[in-house]
């Protein structure tokens, strides 16, 4: 299908402004201690979904890409809100969803669609796809936290109760998250005794 140069310019202009997600730091460190990015946040989560795409019967690999691509969109914006920060009535959803409506209106129209539904399914979180994307994305983060060069007052064992609702959703999740617990489990005896 032939598309118009306006329809190509918008694309473009979508993913450069995506890109501000390069600049966006949450609250875990690299290992060599610098700020995590969104953008290598969603980069991981997306490579441990291929990592484990084949062992996902019935799934619809594509669709849970797309999700966890789209998934921190919200925060281009109005930033990453650490998870001990976070409460059920801190506005968040709101400003998220209209910053992925922002973000969003760059494309063209059926894209722009896409893109706010895709977000919204994993907000609800209750398709296949969703369920697992959020849990991928419990587990990329408790990797981070385990594999980043933090202070010395990073406190562990916050990892092994983090996402639990998410991670217990799925069998493998859950397989996936005994081998992570055991890693924060000795981290946290070695660093915090």
């Amino acid at each position: 299908m032939a598309q118009s140069d306006g329809d190509l310019e918008k694309r473009l202009a979508f993913v450069r402004e995506a890109g501000r997600m390069k600049d966006i730091h949450r609250s875990g460190f690299t290992i060599e201690g610098q700020p995590e990015s969104v953008a290598e946040h969603s980069w991981r989560l997306c490579l441990l979904v291929m990592c484990f795409s084949d062992l996902l019967d019935g799934i619809d690999v594509a669709r849970l890409l797309k999700l966890c691509i789209v998934h921190d969109l919200g925060e281009i914006y109005a930033g990453d809100v650490p998870a001990i920060h976070q409460s059920p009535d801190d506005g968040r959803k709101a400003r998220e969803q209209a910053d992925v409506a922002k973000l969003a209106s760059f494309l063209p129209e059926d894209l722009e669609k896409e893109v706010a539904a895709l977000w919204a399914e994993y907000e609800e979180g209750v398709t296949r796809e969703a369920i697992l994307a959020k849990g991928f994305d419990k587990l990329e983060t408790m990797m981070t936290h385990n594999q980043g060069k933090n202070p010395p007052d990073f406190d562990y064992r916050f990892n092994l109760e983090y996402g639990r609702e998410r991670t217990d959703a799925h069998t493998l999740i859950r397989t996936i998250r005994s081998f992570i617990d055991a890693d924060t489990e000795q981290l946290a005896a070695e660093r915090q005794g």
